[in-house]
Parts: structure tokens; C-alpha cells; sequence
């Protein structure tokens, strides 16, 4: 076998090329430290990309968030500032109002992540946003308790579809040094719109009650009416919807198929048609049954919260006060849920974030458990009961998880919320009866029973990942020894052959 020689031109350039300098890595930047943490990798056209994904999703992302517990909290607003009076709502009806909203909520999760499949986003959620906010609108009227049943259901059912469909495209959009403190700053907007829904009803009942013979609380859904509407509209032009079919006129050709190349990188797949065979491959796995237990553990760990407001009306507490204090604790919650969520992105461990916030609220829901007599030392209860809201670290581990399979994520993200309000539909009716207020004696020693339970099943959880980690890192491994072996045997049989004389080197 003769041996070929290299001209003196490849010669130079492979010497030129052995002996040049590797390039350095680029330098940290500052932004990398608090922001993205690859920020100093991507390219300028990358950055660019992003400003505008964040600008568009994270504005009505938030502001859609925003307005939906805006609405949503309005009921507990309005009921210790006259509602109660002017419906006559006595016993169990407040629970009873809090569960048909639910019951609604929780019907609409899974469909409206399999909708959004096949009807781009942008309109599906414009429709939903717009009509949430004419029923939010609408209960400024009624008169009876049978009305509200029949609105809150209404608002629920159109507000459903929100939450899973931000998760699902957020989760879509973005990559794994990016994904967690975004969700962080969407989830943000619950507490902040839940605590803005206490000051806005204190300034509407001091300054709006009695107005054109309008009691306080009707104006409170009179505004958040006039307020949600907008930014219905506004999803329709800025949210982008995905990055396989997306249409949005801020976006370049260039850019668009950056998205998706960022997609295909981060091992994110494309939707694929739904059928049977679909629902088979995603219960047959355990990632639907344990995302969504440990989902609904964690989330009924948190319904102490909303007694609060209840319980000061029973220490003598003014209307404001009722109103203005609980503030504190959507206030605490709101920045622990952005801490986890940078935490989570800066170390890239999704598991701990979610774990050290369930260890650290043992401490509040403890307290509010055994009921000490202490006034102070339960005001700090209520007001720390909720540090564990790190749901943005929780979605994100599940979108990661499920990144192979595109509908297995949307349904397991949908199903982890729906069941979770599911069971928030009859579970307070149970624990929580308005007869046992202020103490709820049943109440909170079941949501601290639900917070060691979620322990428990996050640790599971880990296991799984890891456990199947290490199955996939084996099957690599067994590939590539087959395919060595494989390729060597070939070689053999090529020598064996004599058909090797035309190889040259």
C-alpha cells in the first residue's frame, strides 16, 4: 500500500493551524452574574432576540398575571369590606363562592394546553383575558349569592387557561440558564397583584364608597374590569405564540430561525400530532403521576394564607387594616418566588430550590398548626406562611424534564395546576369551614401535614430524574461500545477481503 505525501502547501497550513493560539473564552460579563449566566456566550444577535422575547412575553405575561389575581383575590377584598352585609353571606358561603371558582379553574387546564396546540395562543388568551375581565366587570351588580356562585364561576372558566399556557410557552421560548427566573418574574405578578388588590380596595373604599349610591366593594370590580380588558387586547399583538409557527411582526426572518435553533439546541421538541397513542406514551410514565402529586401537595401546603384578612376581622382590626396587612404576606412571597427562581438558574439545580423552600416554611405553618396564643408571634405565621412559593424553580424542573416531548410537557405543566385546584375545590370546604374561623383548627394542621407530605415526594421526584439519568448515560454507553465494535469488525472484514489496497493515508 503505497503512502501519500502532503503537498507543502497542506503542510504550512497544518503547522500554521497546530501552532496558533486557541481563542480565549469570552470574559464574564457583569450582566452574567445577575442575569444570564451564559449572557457573555451568546452572540449580539441572540441578545438581541431576547430583549425583544422579554419585552413582549414578560409584559403581558405579567400584566395578564397581574390582573388575573387581581380578580381572583377581589371576593376575599370585597367580603371583609361589606359584601358579606350586602349579600347576606353567612355559614359556609364564602367557601362555598372560593370552590365554584375553582371547580371552573380546574376544568379548563388540560384542554386549553392541548388547544393552544392547534389555535395560536395570542388568540386563544386574548378571547379568555377580554372575558374574564367583562365577568369581573359584571359582578359589580349582583344582588344574591346565587349570582356571585354564577359569576365567579364564569371568571374561573375564562381565566383557566392563562397560567398553563404562559408556563408552556415560557418553557418553549426560553433555555435552562434562562427559564427559571422568568417564570420567577411572571409568578411574581400573583402576590404583587394580590397585595395591589388590597390597597386599591382601602383607597376605592375611602374614597369611591357611596358614589353614585355604588357601595365600595362594587367599585373595586367596576375598575378591575376597566383595567383587565386592555390587556387582553394587548396579547393579541405582542404575544408571540411559538417559535415553530410564530408570526410576531417585531421578530426578523433571521431572528426567527435563531428561535428555533436555540429550541432544537436546548433538546426542546416540536409539537407533533395528537392522538390516543399519545395519552398511552404520557401515562405510561411516571414524570405525569409524580410532577402533578408533588404539585398538589405543595399547592394546598400553601391555602393558610387566605385566612388572614379573616382573622384580623375577628381581632377588632379596622376595614383598612383587614385590607392593608395581609399585603405583607403576598409582599414576602413575591420576592422569595424571584429569589428561588435566580437561585435556581445562577447554581442550575432546580431540585434544591424546591426543596429548601418546603424545609424553611415548616417554621410559619408550624405556629399557625399548634395556634400559639401569642398575637405577634401569629401575625409573623401569616405573614411568612407563603416563603415557600418557589412554583416558578417547580415548573421549570417539570418543562425540563419533559423537554423530549412536546405534548407529554404540556400536559403534565396543565395537569400539575389542574389538579392541584381540583383538589383546592373541595379540600377547604373540608379543612377550612367558615364555622371554625378564626383558628380553623382542622385547617392548619392539615397544611402542615401537606408540607412534610410534599418533602416526601419531591425527594421522589429527584430520584426518578436521577435514576433515569443514569439509565440514559448506561444506554450511551452500551451504544457506543456496540458501534465501536461494529465499526472494528468491518475493518476486519475489509482486510479479510483484500480490498484494502486502494486506502491511503
Amino acid at each position: 500500500m503505497a503512502a501519500v505525501t502532503p503537498s507543502n502547501s497542506t503542510a504550512t497550513a497544518g503547522a500554521t493551524a497546530v501552532s496558533a493560539a486557541p481563542d480565549k473564552p469570552p470574559k464574564r460579563s457583569f450582566r452574567s452574574f445577575i442575569w444570564d449566566t451564559d449572557t457573555h456566550l451568546k452572540s449580539p444577535e441572540e441578545r438581541r432576540l431576547l430583549w425583544k422575547l422579554d419585552w413582549a412575553i414578560l409584559s403581558v405575561g405579567c400584566l395578564g398575571f397581574f390582573m388575573k389575581y387581581l380578580d381572583q383575590g377581589n371576593l376575599a377584598n370585597a367580603y371583609v369590606s361589606g359584601l358579606q352585609e350586602d349579600l347576606k353571606m353567612y355559614g359556609n358561603q364564602y367557601t362555598y363562592a372560593t370552590s365554584v371558582y375553582t371547580v371552573a379553574y380546574a376544568v379548563m387546564q388540560i384542554p386549553s394546553t392541548l388547544i393552544i396546540q392547534r389555535v395560536p395562543p395570542r388568540l386563544w388568551l386574548t378571547a379568555m383575558e377580554v372575558g374574564w375581565g367583562i365577568w369581573t366587570f359584571a359582578q359589580a351588580g349582583m344582588h344574591t349569592t346565587g349570582e356571585l356562585y354564577a359569576f365567579r364561576f364564569l371568571v374561573g372558566l375564562f381565566e383557566s387557561s392563562f397560567f398553563p399556557a404562559m408556563l408552556y410557552l415560557l418553557g418553549t421560548w426560553y433555555t435552562k440558564t434562562e427559564t427559571a427566573k422568568r417564570i420567577a418574574l411572571f409568578h411574581m405578578t400573583a402576590p404583587l397583584g394580590t397585595a395591589f388588590g388590597g390597597y386599591m380596595q382601602a383607597a376605592v373604599y375611602n374614597n369611591l364608597d357611596g358614589v353614585h349610591g355604588l357601595a365600595g366593594w362594587r367599585w373595586l370590580y367596576i375598575v378591575c374590569g376597566c383595567m383587565t380588558i386592555p390587556v387582553g387586547i394587548a396579547t393579541f399583538f405582542l404575544l408571540p405564540d411559538t417559535p415553530f409557527k410564530t408570526q410576531a411582526w417585531y421578530l426578523t426572518a433571521a431572528e426567527k430561525e435563531l428561535a428555533i435553533e436555540r429550541v432544537n439546541r436546548a433538546g426542546k421538541a416540536a409539537p407533533a400530532k395528537i392522538n390516543l397513542a399519545t395519552f398511552k406514551r404520557i401515562l405510561s410514565s411516571w414524570k405525569w403521576y409524580l410532577f402533578t402529586l408533588g404539585y398538589v401537595l405543595y399547592g394546598e401546603s400553601c391555602g393558610g394564607n387566605g385566612y388572614f384578612g379573616i382573622w384580623l376581622k375577628s381581632q377588632g382590626f379596622s376595614v383598612d387594616d383587614r385590607n392593608l396587612i395581609p399585603t405583607g404576606t403576598s409582599l414576602i412571597s413575591g420576592f422569595c418566588v424571584v429569589l428561588w427562581g435566580f437561585l435556581s438558574d445562577y447554581t442550575g439545580s432546580r431540585f434544591t430550590f424546591v426543596l429548601v423552600p418546603l424545609i424553611l416554611t415548616l417554621v410559619p405553618n408550624g405556629i399557625l398548626a399548634f395556634w400559639s396564643s401569642n398575637i405577634r408571634l401569629l401575625e409573623f405565621a401569616f405573614l411568612t406562611v407563603n416563603i415557600q412559593l418557589m412554583t416558578a424553580v417547580y415548573y421549570t424542573w417539570a418543562n425540563e424534564v419533559c423537554a423530549g416531548d412536546n405534548e407529554q410537557r404540556a400536559v403534565v405543566i396543565s395537569s400539575m395546576n389542574g389538579f392541584q385546584y381540583a383538589v383546592a375545590a373541595w379540600l377547604p370546604i373540608v379543612i377550612f369551614p367558615q364555622t371554625t374561623a378564626p383558628t380553623f383548627r382542622r385547617g392548619f394542621p392539615t397544611t402542615f401535614g401537606l408540607v412534610i407530605a410534599a418533602i416526601f415526594a419531591v425527594l421522589a421526584i429527584q430520584y426518578m430524574v436521577v435514576r433515569d439519568r443514569r439509565k440514559a448515560a448506561a444506554d450511551a454507553t452500551r451504544r457506543t461500545s456496540t458501534d465501536s465494535d461494529e465499526g472494528e469488525l468491518s475493518r476486519e472484514q475489509v482486510l479479510a477481503t483484500g480490498k484494502d489496497d486502494k486506502i491511503s493515508v
